[in-house]
């Protein structure tokens, strides 16, 4: 079996051709036109010397482009390299050299950041703007048209033998240090992220014609994918959708008013988010929402666990869908996942199935018995490492009694069943006299408050105790809390010492595209301001 994210979709294209595939905004393609377009755009690429192994970096919000530049590269057996949008020029710089980029797809509304980056890495040869519809028209750009690169390409697969070890990289990291690129054989990578193993039967799939084989024997669905194909949360839903023959919908960026109009024309079953960052506004917005929002049986969380008021919310909305979030991320792919339940307690920690390898491991990378903490890993199908970091893969990457395993910087605590009580990440603890707090399990308290829209935990230096638990928070009014209300509220779920001693109210808490808390944001908004709020110490500390 070839296994390839290229060959996958080819027998999408050949199975169930005049399907949709792609919906974005009025614009709609099915599988054959979206295939005829990529044969294009490949056609250009290799006309430019992108062959297997070149780095082409694509620079994009969701949009049927972006696909097509994604499946373009994986015909020519080419790496596409996801590039943050929001990212300024040194960081961009720092990207493209570091990633090795050879070309350079983006939307031309992020000329202002591309064109002074790309006069920094020369070794990026060829560049190709993106007409797109967030106001980047006007902007002149020295790069090739997309549009013009297309119509001189040809509709026709070229003829490329492909194999499951061609590359999948995707860059991560960029809260909390300097961006890295993983690196996966897409066999692996569709194993565990694109149904190459059933998600509910955990059982691999006969062979690479199965999710097409399938999926033109069923009725198609459509899943509308909110976050940034940037990100695996998004790029591997859409996949394994294509793969199955479901269209796929796409928004150029979040607005929650805009996702309910989307729903309500296009009656998606299946609805991709991330988190509390993108749940909340929803359930803000639903509220005004004009028609039937009924079709959704599936709302999916990944990337960032969904806080216990928000599953409670989604499931008083939506009493028949199935709420559901997991675990994982570039290093480790599918890690589990969990099912929404009203009114758990929001102190105990997310708590999941586990599914594709994942196990709790002590320092020797082993496992842990039954009620005992550790570190979050996973075997079976995991990444070849990371790019151009030999130190930094063999720290995470590890061979154990002969089985290749990540051991990640996640703290979690194996339970009976095959369950895991995620912890918290070990390199975002913050030890304050002696006691570890993980950031996570205060942020999922303080959400938890009704006077709490998001909020952010963060360790600040403390003569006495080394470090303070404080926080920044969003509220979910213009006026501040009731501070004392909402410091008894944490007091009620966790021990006084993860109490937040100090305490910042924002306009909004920074994420990633992803929806992941910026926490080097926290701090330097932290640093810059006079608090909004202190706790005396106290004799409970």
């Amino acid at each position: 079996m070839a296994c390839n994210f290229a060959d996958l979709f080819e027998h999408s294209v050949d199975a169930m051709g005049q399907r949709t595939a792609l919906i974005h905004g009025d614009r709609r393609s099915t599988f054959a036109e979206l295939d005829a377009r990529a044969n294009r755009l490949a056609d250009h690429l290799a006309g430019a010397g992108v062959g297997p192994g070149a780095h082409v970096g694509f620079q994009m919000h969701n949009s049927i482009e972006t696909m097509e530049t994604l499946i373009a590269c994986f015909k020519l057996r080419a790496v596409p390299i996801n590039v943050n949008y929001r990212y300024g020029v040194e960081e961009l710089v720092y990207l493209y050299d570091n990633a090795d980029l050879d070309v350079l797809v983006y939307h031309r509304r992020y000329e202002p950041a591309v064109a002074p980056a790309l006069a920094r890495a020369p070794r990026v040869r060829h560049a190709i703007v993106v007409d797109d519809d967030l106001g980047g028209d006007h902007l002149p750009s020295a790069a090739t048209e997309y549009e013009a690169a297309l119509a001189a390409g040809s509709p026709a697969r070229r003829v490329v033998e492909r194999s499951a070890d061609d590359l999948y990289m995707m860059y991560t990291g960029g809260t909390t240090g300097l961006p890295k690129g993983v690196m996966w054989r897409q066999e692996d990578m569709w194993r565990v992220l694109g149904g190459g193993i059933d998600f509910y039967t955990g059982e691999p799939v006969a062979d690479e014609f199965q999710q097409s084989r399938v999926g033109a024997q069923s009725d198609p669905a459509t899943w509308l994918i909110l976050p940034p194909l940037i990100h695996p949360s998004a790029m591997m839903p859409t996949f394994t959708a294509l793969w199955t023959g479901n269209a796929v919908v796409f928004e150029s960026r979040f607005d929650a008013a805009a996702v309910w109009r989307t729903v309500i024309r296009e009656r998606p079953m299946v609805l991709v988010i991330t988190g509390d960052a993108m749940a909340r506004p929803l359930l803000d917005a639903h509220a005004e929402a004009d028609g039937d929002t009924s079709s959704l049986v599936v709302i999916a969380s990944g990337a960032a666990l969904l806080s216990q008021p928000v599953k409670n919310a989604l499931l008083e909305r939506f009493p028949s869908a199935l709420i559901s979030d997991s675990i994982g991320s570039s290093e480790t792919g599918f890690g589990g996942m969990g099912f929404a339940t009203k009114d758990d307690d929001p102190g105990r920690g997310p708590r999941v199935q586990t599914g594709r390898g994942a196990v709790v491991v002590d320092d020797d990378g082993r496992p842990v018995a039954i009620g005992e903490e550790g570190w979050l890993a996973k075997t079976g199908s995991v990444p070849l490492g990371y790019y151009k970091d030999t130190a930094k893969t063999e720290k995470l990457f590890r061979t154990v009694d002969g089985v290749r395993t990540v051991v990640t910087d996640d703290r979690a605590r194996a339970e009976e069943g095959g369950y895991i009580t995620l912890l918290g990440r070990g390199n975002m603890v913050i030890n304050t006299g002696g006691e570890k707090v993980f950031v996570e399990e205060v942020e999922s308290v303080l959400k938890a408050h009704d006077s709490v829209f998001d909020a952010v935990v963060v360790g600040i230096a403390h003569e006495r105790w080394g470090q303070q638990v404080a926080a920044v928070v969003a509220t979910t009014d213009t006026g501040a809390p009731d501070f004392d209300d909402l410091i008894a509220h944490v007091r009620h779920h966790l021990a006084g010492y993860k109490v937040p001693r100090t305490l910042w109210v924002a306009e909004t808490v920074v994420r990633s595209p992803s929806g992941k808390p910026d926490y080097r944001w926290a701090k330097e908004y932290a640093g810059a301001r006079t608090p909004d709020h202190r706790v005396g110490t106290g004799g409970d500390r």
